[in-house]
Parts: C-alpha cells; structure tokens; sequence
C-alpha cells in the first residue's frame, strides 16, 4: 500500500508540513512501493503497533461519528492522556492549549467555571462528557479523562442547541479486562501538591472495574490569591465486555475550593499596568464547587451490525462563591470614587479600583437519556452506515445572589439608583491589600434567578458509500427546546424598573431543524479530502438566563462550510488541513444596557492546519494553526460593536509541542505556543498584546515508572491567559516561569 500517492490538491494543503520531512518520506515511500510491486496490485494489510505514550489518535469516542476520523467531514483534535501527562496538564483548561483556535474567557457575570471561545464563538454550553452535555459551571480537572475531543462547527444535527463554533467532549476513563495501577505525584515551585491514581482490576472475562482518584493543594499560578484545594474520585463498572450486550455504570464526584482571579482592569485602552502577581480580591475569597456526573449505559449488539445503545446522564453542580472582582478604574477625593470616562494621564499610583462583590449560590442540574440504533448494511446497492436517534432531557438552574455594599474611605459607595450594586471597597492600582477588612461588610440578599428546560429531539445521519473512493454524508435532526426563566430583582431592587434589566418571567419554544451535509474522497486509504455544511441554532434563553428584550427572540441560526483534508504519512504521522467560514445570523444585538434585538450577523473566515505524531521511532509532534478573519457585519442602529472583531478572538493562534528520546530511557521535549493580538470588549477599546510562551520537559522513562520535569513559560513571559468582556473588559495574567516534578509509578 503505498501511503504517499498524493494528488497536487493534497499536497498544497499539507505543504506547510511537507519542509521538514523530506528525508523520511523518502525513506518510508521505498518499502511501500516495494511491498505494493510484489503484491501485484493487491492491497497488502498494514500492522500498525501503537505505544502507550503515543500522541496521535485516529479515532473518536462519539457515537454519533464514525469511529474513523477520517470518515468525519469536519476538522477533530483529539488531545489524549499521553500528550496531556508530557506536557504536565492537569486541567481541562491546560488540555485545550493544544487546540487552536481556542480561547480562554475569565468568570464573568452569572458565569464561573470553564468559559472557552472556540473559532471565535462561545462555547460556555458546548462543553460535553461521553457525549452529554456537561452544562454545569465548574473547573474540570483530567484525572478522570481518557481524551478531549474538540469538533470544530456548527453541529446541532449531532448535538442539538449550541455547538456555533464547535464542540468540545471529555471522555472518562473506562474499566477494561487488563489488570493495571498507576500513581503519580507531583510538586511546583509554586508550593502546588498534586497526586493522583488509577486502578483497573478485571472481575471476570467479562467484567471489569476501575478507580481514579485526584487530591490538590496549594498556588496554583505565581499569582497572588491562586490557592486550589481540590479532590476527586472517579468509578466505573463495566460487564458483558466482548459479548452482545454490555452495560456501563460510571461516576465522577469532585470538590474544588478554589480562589477565584478576576484578572485586571484596563486603563488608557490596554490592561492596567501592574506587576503580573497583582490580585485585586480578598484573602477570604472562595469558589467551592460539589459535582457529582452519574452516567447508566447499555449496549446491544442485535447484530454483528446492528446495534442498539441507551444511556442516561445526571450531572449535579452546587456552587458556592464568595468573589471580589475589580469593577472599574477612577479617582477618589474626599472618599467619593469617581470612574474614568476615558483615557488618562494621571499616574498609576493616584488612581483607585473599585471593586465589586460576585457572590452567589447556583445549583445546575440536568438529565438526558438518548436512545440510539445504528445499523450497517447495503440498500438500493449502495453500503450505508446509518444512524437513529431519540433524545430527551431536562436542565435547570437555580441562583440566589448576595451583594456587599461597603465604603470608600469612609463613603458609600452605592446610592439609591443602585441599591444593589456590591460595590465593595475601593484600594489602591498598584499596592491593594490583601487582608480580610472588606469581608466585614454586610452580606445581603439579592437577584433570585430560576430556570428549567425540557429538550425533546430526534435525529437520523448515514454515511452512503457510492464506491471505494467516493462517500456522502447527511442528517437531519428536529429539536422541540422548551425554557422558562425568573427573576425576583424587581421585588428587591427599590429603583425605578427602568433601571432593571432582568426579567421578571418568561418563556420560550423553539422548534428548529438542524442540518448535515457533505462529500468525502478517498483516493487511497491514506488520504481523505472532504466538502461539508452544516447548521446549529442558539435560543436566547440558552443559558437560562435572559434580559429584556430576548422574550421572544427568536434562536440565532448558524451555518459553515468546510474544505478539507486529512493524510496519513509514513504510516505515523497524520496531517490535517481546512478552510472554512462560519456565519451568525440575527444575531443578537445589543441596543441598550442589557437590551438586544436581532439585527445582527457575524462572520469568521479561517484555515486551520495540523500535524500529530511521530515523525520517526523517537521523535514526535503535536502542532496546530488557525487563522480567523472575524467581524461584526452587521447590527442594530447605535451598536457599538458593528466593524468590530469579536471579544477573545485573535487572528492567529500556533500551538507545538514535540518530545525525542535522546538515549536509551531520556526524553527532552518542548514547544511553543503563540496567539496574536486580541480585544477584551465588544467596542475593541481595549487590547491585550500577542505573546510566544515556551515550555519545555526532561523525562526519564523506564516500563515501570516515570521521573519528569515540566518547565513553564521558560522566559517569564507577562502575557495575558484569559479575557473578560464586562466591566469594559478585564484580562487575567498567565502564571510566570514555574517547575514541576512528577514520579509515574505503574504496578
């Protein structure tokens, strides 16, 4: 079989990778055409062994995707547990740098947790676990993950609401029939302890069950108020494995007691200019989280190809926050704090952050069950891989607020416009204090918000073979979304109701048909080039949270069309590239404060390209580059945003990363990660500088253990992690230069 026939369109896509390989090609394309010559035009099988610390993989865990990523039309960067543990990623958040394209947001508003922009969109409800949205708001740690997999584009065919610029999937580890212990260790030089575990024990030849378990504690960043305290136990049971029917029980519990960093706020159109460790909350600031995932399936083969799924997920997510951000940059004379209108002269030191109270109480649950029957077979003379699917579920979320009105040397820093507030206490730019003075201030009740979903969805895709070469792919999926939402503010809040935003009640049904559609060619088995559109719809009660204006909106539509292909090269290495364009219609339009119509419309134009795996026995690769051309094309009159590029999205984006054995039982490895310049608000007044972080690794790796050294952001980098559109837009500063050392120990 000979790996390296490429036709001229492949090899323009892949030529950005092409430079450094010539010399392995060429050494692995002999025997191939050797092998492909003595076979008398017969196709020979191809024995591929794969290593435990390999980093490419081909194949993806959601079911409603052929297993073959190379039978998927839409860009996939699986990021697996051996890239994860070279690169000492321990959250989901550390996981995702391998993806570009994506972005980190900051906590904001109603929201905590993973916040994450992917081409350009948000992707705050597209997070998902096995397959089912993991819509609770939380920090997701890796201890318990196999794999992330990142789907780029509109899919609302295979996922239902959401997915504008993709979707981003988490898969557990599950039991297995092969007898295994691991346990790792590890410590920064920022004082973090970190341990976890992972035990499979076979019960049968059959059945089988695994335990996972994680503890933290200390800094997590060189940031001031960085402190984790965190710990988790995952479980999963599996029976039947390798009959006709096999049954899954699985569970994730998880605490975290976390210090939240609401980053910096900006001054003169840039992010204010202090030591990259300065932290604007109190000592007393927390983020407890208690989550619990418990997930039920069954899996029948009716058939050697016919096979009948049904699983169910409830996810539980009780938040308790206690947070301090800062709010705004101004003055203060005579204790009366008086925000910048704009830019400034004054220096640094005579200006004052005020700062604001975020504490609440959520409760996010949901529950979904989805019934699925795929078949393989011929019709009408053509092979099929079709699929069937019933989903429905239920979401909710409950939220009560709490707001802390304090001082300013002595002055109130709230007055009857806006009893509510939280503005806590004002401190200096440069040298704020870090002590507990402002948790004596009266914490109050406010806001009580409440929402509920029912989701009710059925969906048909089949992957229709014409011939060896040519394939066509299609679905259709009908969503019924129904949400309802309430607020009391209006209750408690004795400013006039003008004042207020939020929403007393309402409702909202959305009935919305989701496409899927595209072509793939596949002139050897080495090679796959595809064209595919597809469609997603976001409701305006989404999030179960609205304000005025978004009662009857109706859902923005998006669609994208995608140009790519994928190659495997020299048996080891696979290459990707795309071009694709995503467009949001009637999008939602901010008119006034808290009020939107739909008047608008947002573009991304991008490419993305990426290389994963080895390149020879001891070198391997990890690399991945997006372009985005976003705008706001449109809007309602007086948007500000209109001509502007989206918040949190840079034009470029490079992530590498790439490890070879020097001897026998060493490893070196490193890489950098690049992202272009960005804006932290709507309006693109203020902007947050490109940056090139390089980390890098020594390991010495023998069949039983691992002793590893992660070095980050070697040259101390200031560069900025996250970005947070409200209060005229804030961004959180990266860690500086930190070590880790971990011990891997399998039994």
């Amino acid at each position: 079989m000979n790996r390296l026939s490429l036709n001229p369109l492949a090899a323009a896509l892949i030529a950005v990778f092409a430079a450094p390989l010539p010399l392995h090609a060429q050494q692995a394309a002999a025997p191939a055409a050797a092998q492909s010559s003595s076979a008398a035009g017969s196709l020979a099988p191809v024995l591929v062994e794969g290593n435990r610390d390999d980093f490419s993989t081909t194949s993806t865990a959601i079911t409603k995707l052929p297993a073959d990523l190379h039978d998927v039309p839409q860009s996939v960067v699986v990021v697996n547990k051996a890239l994860m543990q070279s690169q000492g990623a321990t959250s989901l958040s550390d996981a995702l740098r391998n993806v570009a394209g994506i972005t980190l947001n900051g906590a904001e508003g109603g929201q905590i947790g993973n916040n994450i922009n992917l081409n350009g969109f948000s992707a705050r409800t597209d997070i998902y676990l096995d397959g089912f949205r993991d819509r609770g708001q939380y920090f997701r740690d890796t201890f318990a993950m196999e794999e992330i997999e990142v789907l780029m584009g509109p899919s609302s065919m295979l996922f239902g609401r959401g997915s504008t610029g993709g979707i981003i999937n988490q898969v557990t580890k599950k039991a297995n029939l092969k007898q295994s212990t691991e346990v790792s260790a590890s410590a920064t030089t920022n004082g973090l302890v970190r341990t976890t575990a992972d035990y499979n024990h076979p019960l049968s030849e059959t059945s089988a069950v695994r335990v996972s378990a994680m503890a933290q504690n200390g800094p997590a960043t060189t940031r001031n108020q960085s402190n984790v305290q965190d710990f988790g136990v995952a479980a999963s049971y599996v029976t039947g494995i390798g009959t006709a029917t096999e049954i899954t029980l699985s569970t994730l519990i998880q605490h975290n007691r976390d210090m939240p960093d609401y980053g910096l706020p900006a001054v003169n159109g840039h992010p204010v200019n202090v030591d990259r460790n300065t932290a604007y909350g109190l000592l007393t600031d927390h983020t407890d989280q208690d989550v619990v995932s418990l997930n039920a399936g069954i899996k029948h083969k009716i058939t050697p190809d016919i096979t009948l799924r049904n699983q169910t997920q409830f996810n539980y997510v009780h938040t308790n926050a206690v947070e301090t951000a800062p709010q705004s940059v101004g003055t203060v004379s005579g204790g009366v704090f008086t925000a910048l209108s704009g830019n400034t002269s004054l220096p640094l030191s005579s200006l004052s952050v005020r700062a604001q109270s975020h504490d609440r109480s959520i409760r996010d649950y949901s529950i979904f069950n989805q019934t699925e029957l795929s078949a393989k077979g011929t019709a009408f003379g053509f092979k099929h891989e079709a699929l069937v699917g019933l989903e429905v579920g239920h979401d909710g979320y409950d939220v009560q607020n709490y707001y802390r009105n304090g001082s300013c040397n002595g002055v109130a820093l709230t007055n009857n416009t806006t009893p509510t507030s939280g503005y806590a206490d004002c401190i200096s730019v440069v040298n704020p204090s870090y002590s507990t003075a402002g948790s004596s201030v009266a914490s109050q009740v406010g806001n009580h918000q409440g929402g509920s979903a029912n989701t009710i969805a059925t969906y048909v895709g089949d992957t229709l073979e014409l011939n060896q070469q040519f394939k066509l792919v299609g679905g259709l999926r009908y969503d019924r979304y129904v949400a309802q939402i309430s607020n009391s503010i209006n209750s408690i809040n004795s400013a006039p109701a003008a004042k207020n935003t939020a929403l007393a009640y309402a409702n909202q049904s959305v009935n919305f048909l989701s496409v899927r559609a595209g072509g793939i060619w596949q002139p050897t088995a080495a090679q796959s080039y595809y064209l595919s559109y597809g469609t997603s719809f976001n409701p305006s009660l989404e999030q179960l949270t609205g304000t005025v204006g978004q009662t009857n909106l109706d859902p923005e539509k998006n669609r994208s069309y995608e140009l790519g292909g994928k190659w495997d090269w020299a048996e080891s290495l696979s290459l990707n590239a795309a071009v694709f364009q995503i467009d949001k219609q009637n999008a939602r339009s901010l008119v006034s404060t808290g009020v939107y119509e739909l008047a608008g419309n947002v573009r991304v134009k991008g490419a993305r390209a990426g290389a994963t795996g080895r390149i020879n026995k001891q070198w391997q690769v990890a690399l991945g580059y997006t372009y985005l051309d976003a705008q706001v094309m449109s809007g309602a009159a007086g948007d500000t945003a209109v001509g502007k590029v989206p918040t949190n999205t840079p034009k470029h984006t490079l992530t590498s990363w790439t490890t070879y054995e020097v001897a026998p039982h060493w490893q070196v490895g490193g890489g950098a990660s690049f992202m272009s310049e960005r804006f932290a608000n709507p309006t693109n007044t203020v902007q947050v500088g490109g940056y090139t972080r390089w980390d890098a690794t020594v390991a010495y790796l023998q069949p039983k253990y691992d002793i590893r050294l992660n070095l980050f952001n070697l040259t101390n980098k200031m560069y900025y992690d996250a970005l947070i559109q409200s209060d005229g837009g804030r961004s959180v500063p990266g860690s500086g230069r930190t070590a880790m050392l971990s011990v891997n120990y399998r039994m």
